[in-house]
């Protein structure tokens, strides 16, 4: 028998690879997850032996969800039950008044406060922060004022010129007795040894976001913490796509124009998000962290803007900031106008998309013309058919590229956040968005939206439908792997 093994050792190997391969496909097909999906993997694994085994084990296996993404113990916290009791009542309040006004973004509302941690909070102060020259300003000032606390959750985080600006003012007050917590991705962030010993030394509180051997091979591991958040003293907190890192910001130092968008806010949105930074918190520590009135500090915030802060994971129940997207785009009655770097959406959004604008809703997206990923791009670009046919408007962004999540609906809603119009965002990453129902912001938004449609260039149905077939050829191949993508 070993003889026999020994002088057949590659097709042993092929026989072995085949078993282990029959037996994931059986798992896969058990699951009952996507048919999409299910198929890319089936594909994978038969055509590609051995390739097809490791890309299922980082890419396929849920064994880590399942296994560590039960993290809510903190909700049980009384301080934190009492401040969702707190918010209810504005609820209430809010729908009272403004049930006239919303009519169905009611709804919206209403799908997310299914979610436990994602309650309507009144009493916010917001600002729209284009571009991350204007973001870095207003942050690291207010990392200066801080007093109690900072607390820091990025996808991205780098010790360049404008993360070392961060990175002083973090050290300066760990050491000047401001509590800094700072939770980075272990694959998307880099820092050097040297530097997060400094933080360390100073007195921060740093921990990676499950850590990884090999984090320059493992752009695309499931389950990656892709929020950008920033907390200080509990009142001012932001959200949005701009990492820590000198690519976000345009200080002519960089070759590509860096199109952005965040949120600062102030008020009981600052609570909700709170809540999301420390149940991460607890699970990137492994720590009980005592919850004090400090995280939540008393509102005194005389505007009011209505927001929900609504969250997506493997943590999550459901797809929370999917089918708020989703109801928002179907609800709509004027327009919706959508900007998003990667375009890989599934079926629900594709549909929604079309229907609205089959309905004679106005329906626009803005799209880099270029990616920084070719199989991500020509994977986007093989969607973009099926839209233009249903009258939906399209734009490739000209002047740099465009790295903008954003949503506005009616002169009514806008989203600001993380989350891609992707599978990765939907499914998979820990995404985290700002729900915003207020009119002003949302004609800001939307006229940030044109202003960007000037360094666009809109798609012509019929010159897109003659494009090379050699392109059709790269787009349907990369589609294959979208939903590993």
């Amino acid at each position: 028998m070993w003889l026999f093994v020994k002088e057949n050792f590659w097709i042993t190997l092929i026989i072995i690879n085949y078993v282990i391969a029959i037996s994931a496909v059986i798992t896969i097909l058990l699951k009952n997850i996507n048919p999409t999906r299910t198929l890319s993997y089936i594909i994978v694994l038969v055509f590609f032996p051995f390739l097809g085994l490791i890309i299922y084990y980082l890419f396929g296996q849920e064994y880590r969800k399942n296994k560590i993404f039960n993290r809510k113990n903190i909700l049980n916290n009384k301080l934190i039950k009492n401040l969702g009791q707190e918010l209810e009542a504005d609820y209430q309040l809010f729908k009272r008044e403004n049930s006239d006004v919303f009519d169905d973004k009611i709804r919206l509302v209403k799908l997310l406060r299914k979610s436990e941690k994602s309650p309507l909070t009144i009493s916010n102060k917001a600002q729209i922060i284009k571009n991350g020259e204007a973001k870095f300003k207003l942050l690291l000032e207010d990392l200066k004022q801080a007093k109690d606390h900072i607390h820091l959750e990025y996808y991205i985080m780098r010790d360049d010129r404008i993360g070392s600006k961060v990175i002083d003012i973090l050290c300066d007050k760990a050491q000047n007795g401001v509590s800094v917590r700072l939770c980075i991705d272990d694959v998307g962030s880099s820092l050097t040894r040297k530097t997060k010993q400094r933080l360390k030394n100073c007195g921060v509180e740093l921990f990676s976001f499950m850590p990884v051997l090999f984090s320059g091979f493992t752009g695309k591991m499931n389950y990656r913490n892709h929020r950008k958040i920033a907390i200080i003293d509990g009142h001012i907190g932001y959200l949005g796509g701009i990492n820590i890192e000198d690519e976000y910001v345009n200080d002519g130092h960089n070759k590509v124009f860096w199109r952005d968008t965040h949120l600062r806010l102030e008020g009981e949105a600052v609570h909700a998000l709170q809540v999301h930074f420390l149940i991460n918190w607890e699970f990137v520590s492994d720590c009980k962290l005592k919850i004090t009135k400090n995280f939540f500090p008393k509102v005194a915030i005389e505007e009011e803007i209505a927001v929900q802060i609504a969250a997506s994971g493997p943590d999550t129940d459901w797809a929370n900031i999917m089918e708020v997207i989703f109801t928002s785009i179907v609800t709509a009655e004027k327009y919706v106008y959508i900007t998003t770097p990667y375009f890989i959406p599934n079926d629900q959004i594709i549909t929604a998309m079309q229907v609205a604008s089959k309905s004679g809703v106005d329906v626009r997206l803005i799209l880099p013309d270029t990616s920084d990923a070719w199989i991500t791009k020509h994977a986007s670009d093989s969607y973009l058919q099926e839209l233009l046919d249903a009258d939906v408007k399209v734009y490739q962004y000209k002047k740099g590229f465009i790295h903008s999540k954003t949503i506005v609906v009616d002169d009514i809603f806008g989203s600001i956040g993380t989350a891609n119009m992707d599978y990765r965002s939907f499914n998979i990453n820990f995404e985290i968005n700002a729900m915003i129902y207020n009119e002003h912001l949302s004609l800001e938004l939307k006229q940030h939206f044109m202003d960007d449609l000037n360094d666009s260039l809109q798609l012509e149905p019929s010159v897109w439908k003659k494009r090379p077939k050699i392109q059709k050829f790269k787009e349907s191949y990369s589609r294959l792997w979208a939903p590993l993508l």
